[in-house]
């Protein structure tokens, strides 16, 4: 089966998977493109033949040409849109968010359980890296004893120019750790602090950075993540468990290596997000295509955006307060048992 694959959301990495899902990955083709920008829409369409242009999700979820749907448009529209798919019975990737409150997510979550099927995916795509299956599988073999401290950071070499703000660096560039470590550890997060190291100079005006935001786990794992959104050097991602008895890292740039010799040591720092998570990027977007096909739904769910957004939610409380703040989180339905 060939999924038809209608993306809502034409830029930069709704581009990214339209070119990922037409020249790289198997199993699928996109047939459908929108975006509030029509032009924009319109000359994605013209790249890739056969693609139609709708002016509006709603009328692409509708048009009954597409098997399947893409979300990849600006964050407070992930709602609609992904409820659109879910009333029209369409399994549907959206990218993260899952949306931009709780109480958006917990709609989803309604919607999708009164339908009877999972149907939705969550684009948290470091759960397909390697480095971090790597790390995943030392912790499950308790190779290292068991978990105590994890040390995380997220470095990007420049924020994006159009706004970026301080609240943005936990909601667009933590929430990746936020989830991640839940999957890690199999368990969710219960309490957040965030911490105001000395500001960047490189730093626009009103915006705090770098930030240490921590994570105490329900068993007690204290996860300190290093947010520096100014780093000027590079897109630099680090992840480093330590436990009882040792320690594991994942290597900093996938696929990569570090030489030693003459007295130096050299690598390459990536340069953004698509150079560093491309292969991750890959998997993650082939899992779900062969999920559309086979009828299943195996990659995280809207339960994992739901949780991602309280914890999302009580980080920017406790930005707010300057207080450790508890993290609220509904009990999970049967319908969204685990399956790490």
């Amino acid at each position: 089966m060939t999924v038809r694959v209608g993306v809502i959301g034409a830029g930069m990495i709704g581009q990214d998977h339209i070119r990922r899902i037409t020249q790289v990955l198997s199993g699928g083709t996109v047939v459908a493109v929108t975006d509030v920008d029509a032009a924009r829409a319109q000359s994605v369409a013209d790249g890739w033949p056969g693609a139609a242009v709708y002016p509006a999700g709603r009328e692409l979820v509708a048009s009954g040409d597409v098997d399947a749907v893409l979300v990849t448009s600006w964050g407070p529209t992930h709602e609609d849109h992904v409820l659109a798919a879910i009333e029209a019975g369409l399994p549907v990737f959206c990218e993260k968010p899952l949306a931009t409150t709780e109480d958006a997510c917990l709609r989803i979550m309604d919607a999708e359980m009164a339908g009877g099927r999972r149907l939705v995916q969550v684009g948290f795509m470091r759960r397909y890296d390697a480095g971090y299956r790597a790390l995943k599988a030392a912790l499950d073999e308790a190779t290292i004893g068991t978990p105590l401290l994890m040390h995380c950071a997220h470095r990007n070499r420049s924020a994006p120019p159009y706004g970026f703000t301080t609240e943005g660096m936990i909601a667009d560039s933590a929430v990746h750790e936020i989830d991640l470590v839940q999957w890690l550890f199999g368990e969710p997060v219960a309490a957040t602090s965030i911490l105001k190291p000395r500001r960047s100079s490189r730093a626009a005006e009103g915006l705090h950075d770098p930030l240490i935001v921590l994570l105490e786990m329900a068993s007690g794992v204290l996860v300190d993540v290093e947010v520096f959104v100014n780093a000027g050097y590079g897109y630099d991602i680090r992840g480093e468990i330590v436990g009882e008895s040792g320690t594991v890292a994942h290597a900093e740039a996938a696929g990569e290596v570090t030489v030693k010799a003459g007295g130096a040591r050299r690598g390459r720092v990536p340069g953004d997000w698509r150079d560093r998570f491309a292969a991750a990027f890959d998997a993650e977007l082939q899992d779900w295509l062969n999920a559309v096909a086979a009828g299943t739904s195996t990659g995280p769910g809207s339960w994992d955006g739901y949780a991602a957004a309280a914890v999302t939610g009580s980080c920017l409380e406790a930005l707010r307060s300057g207080q450790r703040t508890p993290v609220t989180l509904a009990e999970r339905p049967e319908f969204y048992a685990k399956a790490l």
